[in-house]
């Protein structure tokens, strides 16, 4: 059972983490209105590799050291975490960008096919978790997060080698458009806060194979620090 003390600290980070994504949504509005994550064509594009691997570690060092945020992950709901990749169904667009001629085949189509498979597969993973809460603990859930973090990390990667391999002559294809507003938003934001979504319901699928439906979460092997 968790205690009033504890309570209170989880809904303290529950407000701290809002107004964090409110304020790092708005950060990077901002860098991308004033071109902060454009690079010259043929360079790797540092700027949006940094804003989309800060967060995952900023998420992963928070989840290690403070114990409130780790209860407040432990806790989300496995059905709400799944559902929210259905979005990823959008991924349509880059596959729409690329016959429209605004980004190349190379990024559109591995990372708009591989959106659009764990869009339409999440309301499925959503359902089984519905109707069998131990579903989170199978093979198949585990796979279907370790492709979802996958098919990102393969987006962002052939955004780079797009961008690295840019010549920069007139009327070239390349991934220019993703560092700039609105597409910006992808990498530097929703990219990294699915991955999140994706290590969160991997963090709670541990430790049901672990300790069993009725287990509650030790924190024995972790720091003790708030």
């Amino acid at each position: 059972m968790v205690s009033t003390q504890s309570t209170e600290s989880i809904a303290k980070v529950v407000l701290a983490v809002t107004v964090v994504l409110a304020a790092w949504l708005g950060l990077v509005f901002i860098l991308g209105a004033r071109g902060a994550f454009v690079t010259v064509p043929g360079a790797v594009p540092l700027p949006i590799l940094i804003g989309a691997l800060t967060p995952i570690i900023l998420f992963l060092l928070a989840f290690w050291v403070s114990r409130a945020f780790r209860e407040l992950v432990m806790s989300l709901d496995l059905r709400l975490l799944a559902g929210i990749q259905a979005w990823r169904f959008a991924g349509l667009g880059f596959v729409a960008l690329y016959a429209h001629g605004v980004l190349p085949g190379l990024f559109a189509w591995p990372a708009g096919l591989g959106d659009i498979a764990i869009g339409i597969t999440a309301p499925w993973i959503a359902l089984a978790l519905i109707r069998k809460p131990s579903f989170a603990a199978s093979k198949t859930f585990l796979v279907w997060n370790l492709l979802g973090i996958l098919d990102l990390v393969v987006a962002v990667g052939t955004g780079a080698v797009g961008s690295g391999l840019a010549l920069g002559v007139a009327g070239e294809l390349t991934t220019r458009p993703m560092a700039m507003l609105p597409l910006v938003l992808i990498p530097a934001y929703f990219v990294p806060l699915f991955i999140m979504l994706h290590l969160a319901a991997l963090f709670q699928a541990r430790r049901l194979a672990v300790f069993g439906e009725s287990a509650e979460w030790t924190l024995c092997a972790c720091p003790q620090k708030v």
